[in-house]
């Protein structure tokens, strides 16, 4: 009875495992044909200072297109959902989440990234004092939380009128709480706001 019964089992559970299969092949490939490629459109921008040509699925991210197709892997992509900030780039020289910006989206446009920032021999000077001040811990969410502070600074400095924007005595200064404010959506699992903030303020009054 049992060995009648554990065959049976085996038949059923065989036989739906074969529907499944056969469902899961779509018309084309019933047939024997390949499925059609995916559509692609060409994509042309200056990364880094440097002309690029992409040819990419039109569904594609721009930070997937700058980590797997340029390779710049500085980049994070962290929630990929436009709430951490650790995919944050610069274009034209705006800070915006890359995750949620498709890359047919910038054609002609000029895209930094932390590569595009500095390099070890000649840092940024955001980034230096980032170094300076320990304003990260882990490090994962240290390259968008650069691009936003240089970001962050550029839209203060933008508001500054033009007369005194030449006199580093009579510019206002940024305070504390403006910055937090606008740094407010990059998130730093590891707590080094504070940190982050003093590395700002010193960029901002040097």
């Amino acid at each position: 009875m049992g060995g009648a019964l554990d065959v049976s089992r085996r038949g059923v559970i065989g036989g739906g495992a074969a529907a499944v299969a056969a469902a899961g092949i779509g018309g084309d490939e019933a047939e024997g044909q390949t499925p059609e490629p995916a559509v692609l459109m060409p994509v042309s921008m200056t990364v880094n200072g440097r002309p690029v040509s992409l040819r990419i699925d039109p569904r594609t991210s721009l930070l997937d297109a700058l980590r797997e197709h340029l390779k710049l892997t500085g980049s994070k992509k962290g929630c990929d959902h436009g709430q951490c900030g650790a995919c944050t780039v610069l274009v034209g020289g705006r800070r915006i989440n890359s995750c949620l910006s498709l890359a047919v989206m910038h054609e002609g446009d000029e895209v930094t990234t932390i590569e595009g920032l500095g390099t070890p021999e000649k840092l940024h000077p955001m980034q230096a004092a980032f170094v300076k001040h320990d304003a990260y811990q882990c490090g994962y969410c240290t390259p968008g939380q650069i691009c936003s502070a240089v970001g962050v600074l550029r839209e203060i400095a933008a508001g500054v009128p033009s007369h005194v924007a030449g006199d580093l005595d009579d510019r206002p200064r940024v305070s504390v709480d403006e910055m937090r404010e606008r740094m407010s959506g990059n998130i730093c699992r590891c707590g080094a706001y504070s940190n982050i903030i003093d590395a700002m303020t010193e960029v901002s009054r040097a």
